[in-house]
C-alpha cells in the first residue's frame, strides 16, 4: 500500500462496470481498488469482483471500504478481501481483522483517534474526511510529535498535481481517491480510458512529490 501511494475508492451496482473500473486503474500502474460496502448486495457485487480479479490480474490488492461493524468485516473477509476500510474506528472490527491479518484503515479525525487506531494494531489510519477535518495541515500537525504515524486522507484529496503535492508533503503515506478519479461521467460514458490516463498521472505525481521531499 505504501509502495503504490495510491487506493482508487469506488462502487457500482453492476458488476462488470466494477470489472471494467477495476482493470482500468490496473492498466494505470494501481494494484490497490477499495470497493465500497454501498448499496443492497455490494457484497455479491464485491465477491464476484474478487474472483474475477484473481484470475485476469492477480498482481491487484482487492479491498473493501466503508465498512462500520466487525459483522459486516467478517463478511467481506470470508470473501477474500485483502484489506477493510472504514469512515469510523471501531475496536471489535480491528481485533477481528488482527486475528485474521487483514489490514484495517479505520476512520479518524483526531490526533487521540489516530493514536488509538494504532494501539489497536492498524498500520494505516485514515483520515476522514480529509478535507474537513484540517486537510494537508493536520496530517502535517499529526506527523509532528508522531513521525511513525501512517496517515492516508480519503475525501478532499483531489486527482490534480496540486493536491496530491500537498497531502504528500503534509506527510501522508497513501492518498485515498474516489470520484475525483474514478470519474462517474468517464463510467456513465464507458470512457475507461481516461481513467487509466489519470491513473498514470496521480502514480506520477505521488513519485515526483517523495522525490522532493
Amino acid at each position: 500500500m505504501y509502495e503504490v501511494g495510491l487506493v482508487p475508492v469506488f462502487y457500482n451496482k453492476d458488476v462488470e462496470v466494477a470489472k471494467k473500473a477495476a482493470i482500468a486503474v490496473a492498466e494505470g500502474g494501481c494494484r490497490l481498488f477499495e470497493f465500497t460496502n454501498r448499496g443492497d448486495y455490494a457484497c455479491h457485487v464485491f465477491t464476484e469482483l474478487n474472483q474475477f480479479m484473481a484470475k485476469e490480474r492477480p498482481d491487484m490488492i482487492l479491498g473493501v471500504g466503508s465498512v462500520c461493524d466487525a459483522p459486516t468485516a467478517g463478511l467481506y473477509i470470508a470473501n477474500g478481501t485483502n484489506f477493510v476500510v472504514g469512515p469510523i474506528l471501531n475496536s471489535e472490527i480491528a481485533r477481528l481483522c488482527n486475528r485474521r491479518k487483514v489490514a484495517y484503515s479505520p476512520g479518524c479525525g483526531s490526533a487521540s483517534e489516530v493514536q488509538i487506531a494504532e494501539e489497536l494494531g492498524c498500520e494505516f489510519v485514515k483520515v476522514f474526511p480529509g478535507g474537513q477535518v484540517g486537510g494537508p495541515a493536520f496530517v502535517k500537525s499529526v506527523m509532528g510529535p508522531c513521525p511513525w504515524t501512517r496517515i492516508m486522507p480519503t475525501g478532499g484529496v483531489k486527482a490534480t498535481r496540486e493536491s496530491v503535492t500537498d497531502w504528500i508533503n503534509g506527510g501522508a503515506a497513501v492518498l485515498g481517491i474516489g470520484s475525483d478519479l474514478v470519474k462517474k461521467d468517464w463510467i456513465a460514458k464507458g470512457d475507461y480510458a481516461s481513467i487509466t490516463s489519470l491513473t498514470k498521472d496521480v502514480l506520477g505525481w505521488i513519485k515526483e512529490a517523495r522525490a522532493k521531499k
